[in-house]
């Protein structure tokens, strides 16, 4: 199984940095039994590891050696390689440099690496054989991209950044077979498409047929990319570390 990890990014919202924001240090980890600082995106390979994934594929642009630098070729059980978006074009362009290592019956989960999130082990909760999303409630759902869904929590559609609230579950991930990450690649080709939000073009493939489903097993979600979601990661972290060492007042993980 393939994760993807678009990681092309600018991260215009919470610089000036001196790396990439996928390394922005949230929280700690450890190694070796010393206490070291943690890279957000780790967050998103830890979970993806726990979801079985064999095969990590971070799609960079030529700026973010530094990504390349930090994991190598291996972590955990799973080997790393990595694709380069030459232009910032979107996430769904990011998302299609990967393309060609996927096979059709191989399964790809897709996730951000500027996002942190519970239960770690969620993403076993996708649904397989179908394009799913893993959802996750939220305050203020017109910040993100909304899932629509119904009783059956089939996907009615997707809300990218809409005013127009229909639904507090936004997508933070998801996992879909190769051949459908297949068939979006082909209506993004389209003349006259191109979409820049995967919102976008799902709700398009859902239009000519597609089937997906809202796997609804989300409990806590933040993007780190703004120095406001920087500071509920740690808010977040502290509260589980607290959770699991009650005597260790003021700790964050």
């Amino acid at each position: 199984m393939w994760g993807i990890i678009p990681a092309a990014g600018a991260g215009s919202r919470i610089q000036p940095l001196a790396f990439s924001k996928e390394l922005l240090p949230v929280g700690s980890r450890i190694e070796g039994g010393v206490e070291r600082p943690r890279a957000v995106s780790e967050y998103l390979v830890e979970r993806m590891l726990i979801a079985g994934v064999e095969k990590i594929c971070f799609v960079i642009s030529p700026a973010k050696s530094d990504i390349f630098e930090y994991f190598g070729g291996r972590i955990g059980a799973a080997s790393i390689c990595y694709a380069v978006q030459q232009q910032p074009a979107g996430l769904c362009d990011a998302i299609f440099q990967a393309l060609p290592l996927i096979h059709p019956e191989e399964r790809v989960i897709i996730g951000l690496p500027d996002t942190v999130w519970y239960p770690d082990d969620a993403l076993l909760n996708l649904d397989e054989g179908v394009l799913s999303f893993l959802c996750f409630p939220v305050e203020r759902p017109e910040f993100f991209d909304s899932v629509v869904f119904d009783a059956k929590k089939r996907v009615k559609r997707i809300n990218v950044k809409s005013p127009q609230v229909e639904s507090n579950w936004i997508w933070g991930a998801f996992g879909m077979p190769g051949r459908v990450l297949h068939e979006l690649h082909e209506i993004w080709r389209e003349e006259g498409r191109g979409d820049e939000y995967i919102g976008t073009l799902v709700n398009e493939w859902l239009n000519r047929g597609g089937r997906a489903t809202a796997a609804c097993a989300g409990e806590a979600y933040v993007d780190v990319g703004t120095l406001n979601g920087y500071r509920e990661a740690i808010k977040i972290l502290s509260a589980k570390q607290l959770k699991r060492y009650p005597l260790l007042s003021g700790a964050v993980v």
